[in-house]
């Protein structure tokens, strides 16, 4: 049977540092107790706002969005001396679509225009964007409570009254809670009753939810202590200890306010009134200007058109390459992304007239579409790039083109988007910096006040973890012997890692992403809330760059290099000194003296080349072309490095060289026969085991995640598909094998060619 009660007052791991619970968790308790709703209300923000809405939507759960804001005294403009602490909580909910917009209107306000040490509205900015919402007191720091806290029973019905008119009758209820630790809180609990009943403001029950589970409050405290750099034994602070802020049941609310079956029931009523859908995955671009009684996907096709003639000569002599131009124009121009080609490309066109160096990395390189029209400097003809890896006919996701500029003028090119496309159009992206294994535990040591030599001892048994798989404590146990004795023999060293277990994975802070922007069509607050970047002047996103695409706006990546930087440096100083212009990307890439200094081991300053490991492989392969520095970036990780050796045997000696298959040369020549690339395995897929390019794809990541149910399946089909296609059955599974083995390291064969060319441009020859 459902819960008769609904969550409307509760806070996530968003709660920077004041709240514990992660939204998995919040969603389980729901599902847990049978409520068929719940809202997310984090303190000032939305940041968990899509997170929660896609987990709640899959759980079958209605999610209800809104926050808690801070509502100035006065204007939210008011930054006087002790004004700071002077402010009412108020909880904000969504009722449709266009309550969701006018959140966001909101929240960004508070940052952008009330930010006082809290992000503030008022109620002039709260009457204009009131529509679509329902507004809670909140909690003992709203407004109602706190006059009633005063015994100020007057004031208390008049700010009620007044609130009800700003969101219209029956969208304003008068929260009551069950906190009867804190001082005062029954006597203001009978007031907000007595304030209802006189005004006629229904009640509503809420629980201001700050952790899970009530186990999870002693976790709490010590979040909280981190946050203020407390230890728990500092007498003048706020504990979480005494009281419960955990997730209780239906039932337990009910018994806790039966004297107010009413205000149970209001949650429910107020749910009911909540019905959000939002679109997510529909996304847009920016609006590039297109002239009169033309299309984006005409301009387009005459920019990709006026490129093949100025890099390969008249199109008939070029069948295969018009050819391939028109396939890709036709899949692009079929999704609707013609209009982020032009937008990327006019960036790119904007950077180099002001000579503001640039690369594109990523996948983007197998478009030749982007070479064309100047997006990307690397003929995916020549270095045998297919497309599909970039953006295929059955891809569901949008194309993802990836710039690097000169670090010292990145800045320049954002002023210039902005410029181009409006201040209010564009942001960088936030992202969120989280409570790590390491940091958890030495955290925690010092919130509870044990020496610093404790935690220091207990993080430095703790593995570091690799990029995208972050290490946890619990992982940390398992495979560390001496950290899992240390724990089970150490009562002291159980109960700092009982606690960081807790709060590790929370989030800690928002930053600005190192390379993230977002362009929108219209007013970036009609897709997502924004803010400042902490102690700093950028306007950012506070959805994430996931939230941000499932918000409808595609992501662009600047990404600044220090080595461009270099190059653009170098390539002044040869103009001054020596009067010569150098054409840094259509340098000859066969250059003797250059593949001699990378053999000769002096690599110092060279991009992605450089390092004693990595110049100890150089100086044994000797690299003689592009596609040796393509290899040695690629193979040069954790996991493949043990194949270079393989690798420079083939290349001394090719007769070593085998193919089980006269298909595979043409896939695998320029690597002697070794898979490196993610594209060699997209090629062999396709060309081989015959699968679609979407299923290719499919492939290509299931065998990366090695997921052993998803391999069993992939292992029957792909071998299935190689001897329909005339392959032995025998072989087949011998290039199963190679793949299995290959496919976690392969590498994206687009970013290698991308990065080998700079790495090739970073290579200085001997005067």
């Amino acid at each position: 049977m459902a819960s008769k009660f609904i969550h409307l007052h509760t806070h996530s791991h968003y709660s920077l540092l004041d709240g514990l619970a992660k939204i998995d968790d919040l969603v389980e308790q729901a599902l847990k107790n049978k409520m068929p709703a719940l809202a997310l209300t984090d303190h000032g923000n939305m940041y968990g706002a899509i997170e929660f809405y896609k987990k709640c939507e899959k759980a079958g759960i209605k999610p209800i969005l809104g926050t808690e804001a801070y509502v100035a005294l006065d204007s939210m403009r008011d930054r006087r001396p002790n004004i700071d602490s002077k402010r009412y909580h108020l909880v904000l909910l969504a009722k449709n679509e266009t309550g969701y917009k006018n959140l966001i209107k909101l929240v960004s306000a508070s940052n952008l225009e009330g930010y006082y040490y809290k992000p503030r509205i008022d109620k002039e900015i709260l009457r204009k964007h009131s529509e679509g919402l329902i507004g809670l007191s909140a909690c003992l720091a709203g407004e109602v409570a706190r006059k009633v806290g005063n015994n100020d029973f007057e004031a208390a019905g008049g700010a009620a009254k007044e609130y009800e008119e700003i969101f219209g009758k029956g969208n304003f209820f008068i929260e009551i809670m069950h906190h009867p630790n804190i001082e005062n809180f029954q006597k203001i609990q009978d007031g907000l009753a007595a304030v209802a009943e006189k005004t006629g403001i229904p009640l509503v029950a809420t629980q201001d939810i700050h952790y899970a589970n009530p186990d999870d409050a002693k976790a709490q405290d010590v979040l909280v202590a981190i946050q203020r750099n407390q230890s728990l034994a500092d007498t003048n602070r706020s504990a979480y200890i005494n009281e419960d802020f955990s997730f209780r049941s239906g039932e337990e609310m009910e018994k806790l306010f039966k004297d107010h079956p009413e205000a149970i029931a209001n949650t429910a009523k107020v749910a009911e009134m909540c019905e959000i859908k939002l679109e997510l995955g529909n996304w847009v671009f920016p609006t590039v200007e297109i002239p009169e009684g033309k299309t984006a996907e005409g301009q387009l096709r005459e920019a990709a058109e006026k490129g093949l003639k100025e890099k390969f000569g008249p199109a008939d002599n070029k069948k295969e390459i018009k050819e391939r131009m028109e396939y890709e124009l036709d899949i692009i121009n079929q999704k609707g992304y013609a209009p982020y080609f032009l937008a990327v490309a006019d960036i790119i066109k904007f950077a180099k007239e002001n000579d503001i160096f640039t690369n594109t990395r990523g996948s983007a390189a197998g478009s030749l579409v982007s070479y064309l029209v100047g997006i990307t400097n690397i003929d995916p003809i020549k270095f045998k790039l297919p497309f599909e890896r970039f953006l295929n006919p059955e891809r569901p996701s949008p194309p993802d083109i990836d710039m690097d500029f000169a670090d010292d003028r990145r800045e320049d090119v954002i002023d210039y988007v902005k410029e181009k496309f409006g201040k209010d159009h564009v942001a960088q992206i936030g992202t969120f910096g989280t409570m790590a294994a390491r940091a958890a535990v030495r955290d925690v040591t010092r919130a509870l006040g044990k020496p610093y030599s404790l935690g220091d001892q207990i993080a430095k048994l703790i593995p570091m973890g690799s990029q995208g798989f972050p290490m946890t404590i619990e992982q940390a146990v398992k495979i560390t012997p001496e950290l899992k004795k240390l724990y089970e023999s150490d009562s002291e060293v159980k109960q700092v890692m009982d606690l960081a277990k807790k709060i590790e994975g929370c989030a800690r802070h928002i930053s600005v992403h190192a390379a993230g922007v977002v362009i929108s069509p219209t007013k970036m607050t009609d897709f997502t809330p924004l803010q400042f970047e902490p102690k700093g002047e950028k306007i950012i996103t506070q959805y994430d760059m996931h939230a941000v695409e499932d918000a409808g706006l595609l992501k662009f990546d600047f990404l600044g290099i220090k080595n461009l930087t270099i190059l653009a440096n170098s390539v002044r100083i040869v103009k001054k000194i020596h009067g010569a212009e150098v054409d840094i990307d259509n340098l000859p890439d066969e250059d003797e003296k250059t593949f001699e200094l990378l053999a000769s081991g002096r690599t110092i300053g060279v991009f992605q080349l450089n390092g004693a490991g990595m110049t100890r492989w150089l100086k044994e392969l000797r690299p003689k072309s592009i596609w040796d520095i393509m290899a040695m970036i690629a193979l040069f990780r954790p996991g493949p490095i043990a194949f270079i050796p393989d690798y420079i045997k083939k290349k001394e000696n090719p007769e070593l060289v085998k193919y089980a298959d006269e298909r595979l040369k043409k896939i695998l020549e320029p690597t002697y026969g070794i898979i490196i690339y993610q594209d060699d395995i997209l090629l062999i897929a396709t060309q081989i085991a015959g699968y679609s390019w979407g299923e290719a794809d499919k492939f290509r990541k299931a065998i990366g995640k090695k997921i052993p149910k998803v391999m069993a399946e992939q292992k029957e089909k792909f071998i299935g598909g190689c001897v329909e296609n005339g392959m032995e059955k025998r072989k087949a599974e011998g290039l199963w094998d190679t793949i299995e083995t290959f496919a976690a390291y392969g590498f994206n064969k687009a970013h290698t060619a991308s990065y080998g060319k700079v790495a090739y441009q970073t290579t200085k020859p001997p005067i």
